[in-house]
């Protein structure tokens, strides 16, 4: 029978800690939705919010899932010369 093991590195415990962080802004997104929308429907620069709220959220979740996928040990396919324009 084998076991899932997970060493904790500090790899593994920065991936863990943005994912947790990436279900916190979540669960304070959805739970103060209304008071967010009406912030930022307020007028004036209020506009900025969803702008910093959606850069926070992609920053947050991706660096998670980036680590995650290394965690699995998946990598992206490298070229080792870049692709040309043909003429």
């Amino acid at each position: 029978m084998s076991s899932l093991s997970i060493r904790l590195t500090p790899q593994t415990l920065r991936t863990l800690a943005l994912g947790a962080l990436s279900l916190g802004l979540y669960i304070l997104l959805f739970r103060f939705e209304a008071e967010v929308l009406a912030f930022s429907t307020g007028g004036g620069t209020a506009f900025i919010v969803p702008i910093v709220i959606a850069f926070v959220f992609s920053f947050v979740h991706g660096a998670f899932t980036s680590g995650f996928w290394d965690m699995l040990g998946l990598k992206a396919k490298t070229r080792k010369e870049p692709k040309r324009w043909s003429k």
